[in-house]
């Protein structure tokens, strides 16, 4: 068995992880150390459909959980009695999963009497990269950018966060979904275009960059999304152009909003990517860029930390302990949320975007 030591600094806490369609669980300590951590994936469930669909995701989160608790369990050699703290997923996210995930931490809190620490799933993403880096300080400006979610925030602490943009219709993560969906490419999307756009020619296709100079601070790929249909419908491009010149275009956006917020907001020490897209080498590619024309330090967890995982919901766990050690736990009768913005002083914006 391993020995685990149970001070202030070096409490452990399992994590829990049920947002969307990765099933995770994770035991991490409050110096860094990942005991242990599985992810099971339910592409093959979601692939004929072609994307994520929320019943069949929490029917396959119920079904899949308590055997990888115990799996985590069995490859950390470690108990329940060894956990300082259950961190579970509590929203934004789909609803049933969430809920999947969060009942089972409030019934490992209340049957083994441990706090239960209820985790904002972005969050979970904007703190990943201070558990792979430790050298990483507040503050940064963090683009969280995923499936459901598209942001630029002022990150300043734990639990402190100011939304600078945010988007007004679709997050760039759906984006590349879809894109993937009108290409034929299959599920998940975001790596089968990426992989594609390195045959082709991202100055083929003239694809818009919707906002691009825009004063309005925010985000939009809906009119991205509906011109790479009409470019794959006309029958004039190559599959490989039009997902290379998407994500070029999706890039440029990027870049063009992320430049708006260090005029306006900045100066800012380090600029860090975190959430699914962040695994896009291209989109890394340029973001290290632009840092290095402002002088900023560029972070990016590593790759096992972009997508949905449960040991940044398990680190999120540590920061709050970190904060604040004494805090006995959240109550158990508080209830999972569809939705959960990191700044809710924020001013709701046109469009979509108020669920941000």
């Amino acid at each position: 068995m391993v020995s685990v030591s149970h001070s202030l600094e070096r409490r452990l806490i399992l994590g829990i992880e049920s947002s969307c369609d990765e099933t995770a669980v994770a035991l991490v300590r409050q110096d860094r150390t990942i005991f242990a951590q599985r992810i099971a994936s339910q592409e093959e469930e979601h692939a004929p459909y072609g994307g994520v669909v929320p019943e069949i995701a929490a029917r396959a989160h119920a079904e899949r959980l308590a055997p990888m608790l115990e799996a985590v369990m069995d490859d950390a050699g470690l108990s329940l009695a060894d956990v300082d703290a259950i961190a579970a997923t509590a929203g934004p996210g789909l609803i049933g999963g969430v809920m999947v995930g969060l009942v089972s931490g409030k019934a490992l809190a209340m049957a083994a009497d441990k706090p239960l620490l209820a985790i904002n799933h972005l969050e979970g993403h904007a703190l990943s990269p201070r558990l792979a880096d430790a050298s990483l300080e507040f503050p940064y400006l963090l683009l969280l950018v995923s499936g459901g979610h598209c942001q630029i925030l002022s990150v300043e602490g734990v639990g402190q966060y100011q939304r600078l943009a945010t988007t007004i219709d679709d997050a760039l993560g759906e984006a590349f979904d879809k894109t993937a969906k009108i290409l034929g490419l299959g599920y998940p999307g975001g790596p089968a275009v990426e992989r594609l756009a390195t045959e082709g020619d991202a100055s083929a296709v003239p694809l818009p960059r919707p906002l691009k100079g825009s004063k309005e601070p925010h985000f939009s790929f809906a009119g991205l999304k509906s011109a790479v249909l009409r470019a794959a419908d006309s029958g004039l491009h190559k599959p490989a152009d039009i997902a290379a010149s998407f994500q070029q275009a999706a890039v440029d956006c990027l870049i063009d909003r992320l430049e708006m917020a260090l005029n306006t907001a900045g100066p800012f020490p380090a600029l860090v990517v975190a959430g699914g897209v962040a695994a896009n080498q291209t989109v890394r590619g340029a973001l290290e860029t632009l840092a290095e024309k402002h002088n900023m330090r560029f972070t990016a967890p590593p790759l096992a930390l972009c997508t949905d995982n449960a040991a940044m919901i398990a680190w999120a766990g540590c920061e709050r302990l970190a904060v604040d050690p004494d805090f006995a736990g959240d109550p158990l009768d508080l209830k999972a949320r569809p939705r959960w913005p990191l700044d809710p002083e924020a001013e709701a914006v046109r469009g979509a975007g108020v669920k941000a």
